[in-house]
């Protein structure tokens, strides 16, 4: 069963891109304290990740931080994989990328795919969801395909003014 609306996120270890560096970090502390957006993609370098998903959140960074949002990106790849797309993506300062190398965090999220009939095995499902002091305030998972509820417009949309 996936996390719901109220629940407090897990708190999990994980590795955290920082300014281009790879640091360990926890989800508790990351969510604790602040406002914050999280997404997930299915996987680093993937057409719809890299053309559509992380660059809307690259594009619209500052307007969630003018509204005092810290955005997240979560995905089922290692630290190095996902550093390297942070580069390759220019993602600015304070937009931290997350790598759930075993899927530790998404396991527990309940937003798990299996993703063997691609060759891509357990990955994250596409997903946004907006956090306060860790606690979910909203949930939008996409259906398999899709691409229409998860992304920075149309979390920006669902945040309201």
């Amino acid at each position: 069963m996936s996390i719901q609306i109220g629940q407090s996120l897990p708190d999990i270890e994980i590795k955290a891109i920082v300014d281009g560096r790879i640091e360990p970090a926890r989800t508790g502390a990351l969510f604790a304290d602040r406002k914050a957006v999280l997404f997930a993609v299915p996987g680093a370098f993937t057409p719809t990740c890299s053309e559509k998903h992380l660059p809307g959140y690259v594009q619209h960074h500052e307007a969630f931080r003018a509204r005092g949002i810290a955005v997240y990106c979560l995905a089922v790849n290692d630290a190095y994989v996902m550093q390297a797309w942070a580069s390759a993506q220019h993602v600015p300062p304070g937009l931290l990328l997350l790598a759930d190398g075993n899927a530790d965090f998404t396991r527990a999220l309940g937003l798990e795919r299996d993703g063997s009939a691609y060759g891509m095995g357990l990955r994250a499902r596409r997903f946004a969801l907006y956090a306060e002091d860790g606690v979910v305030r909203q949930l939008h998972v996409e259906a398999p395909g899709e691409f229409r509820v998860s992304g920075a417009e149309a979390m920006l949309a669902a945040l309201g003014d």
